[in-house]
């Protein structure tokens, strides 16, 4: 296998790690340090777009104001950043804040049957065989994440249900909206700006100085941890892995995401995850393999 392909595979795990540290440090800031969800998000779509920016301009010799030039494009972008964005970043940890990041970052994955019913209907077409059976999986696997097999009562409370299905819808139209845009500009600027117009918009709703919570040394780690690697690095390793291995397998091998993200939170913070839990994020994480199997057309994805 060529050295290159080695490393496109490595990156997309190691973003795809990155992204599951991150999210289970956040549970941590949230339930113990008494972090606020809005003002994190804030302070890392801020700081991250901004370095991703001067990287572009500095390190990809990018011209940063090429988009803002064409009114369709600048108008697309401007709705990438607060529906896509914004709303998949802070859906995703606010249902970590009311459950735990294992079973946040589960329920985030059943994006993909969102695309794939998306698609279906936008192409008025019947979906696949394949693509019914992950439907059934990630209905069957939600199911049993949030009931325990009891119908009658739920596992996690409803918030965290609605943030954990909204973050799954929010990624489907964060991997879908921007393909046009990315067909047109680097990805770099795509993302860099979308997250520094969501900062700027979500800083009304929480300034960046607004700081709560206990601060100690590990308050300080967590948070660098959360902007700088599972942000800023994540995404440029992921995106570097599209590049050389492509947008279908580095998707793939981001399902280590929510596995990494099960197994901290587990042995770390002590969540307790029941052999039904595992069954329910099996069926929802296999339906990513199941739908990464198309015909013909392939989806460029930025992933989370």
């Amino acid at each position: 296998m060529p050295s290159s392909i080695i490393k496109g595979f490595f990156l997309a795990v190691l973003a795809a790690m990155l992204w599951g540290v991150s999210g289970t440090f956040g549970q941590f800031l949230f339930q113990q340090r008494g972090i606020n969800v809005e003002w994190l998000i804030t302070l890392r779509m801020l700081v991250s777009g901004t370095i991703l920016l001067l990287f572009a301009r500095f390190g990809e010799k990018s011209d940063l104001w090429s988009i803002w030039k064409n009114k369709k494009d600048a108008i697309q972008l401007l709705i990438f950043s607060t529906t896509g964005m914004l709303a998949v970043q802070y859906t995703y940890f606010a249902a970590i804040k009311h459950s735990n990041a294992a079973t946040a970052t589960v329920l985030q994955y059943a994006g993909p049957v969102f695309i794939a019913i998306y698609l279906a209907a936008k192409n008025k077409k019947l979906p696949r065989p394949i693509e019914y059976l992950a439907i059934a999986l990630a209905v069957g696997g939600t199911f049993l994440l949030v009931t325990h097999g009891n119908i009658h009562s739920l596992a996690i409370s409803g918030t965290a249900l609605f943030f954990g299905l909204a973050s799954a819808v929010t990624l489907a139209i964060y991997t879908l909206q921007p393909i046009a845009l990315l067909s047109r500009y680097k990805s770099s600027i795509i993302i860099g700006w979308g997250m520094l117009l969501g900062g700027l918009a979500f800083s009304f709703v929480k300034a960046p100085w607004a700081i709560e919570g206990q601060w100690d040394t590990q308050t300080y780690l967590y948070t660098s941890f959360i902007v700088l690697f599972g942000t800023l690095v994540a995404f440029y390793s992921y995106l570097t892995a599209v590049q050389i291995i492509g947008g279908q397998k580095a998707s793939l091998l981001a399902s280590a995401e929510p596995l990494s993200a099960t197994i901290m939170a587990v042995l770390w913070l002590q969540v307790p995850f029941s052999t039904i839990d595992w069954i329910g994020s099996i069926c929802i994480i296999s339906t990513i393999f199941l739908l990464s199997k198309k015909p013909k057309e392939t989806i460029r994805s930025i992933d989370q």
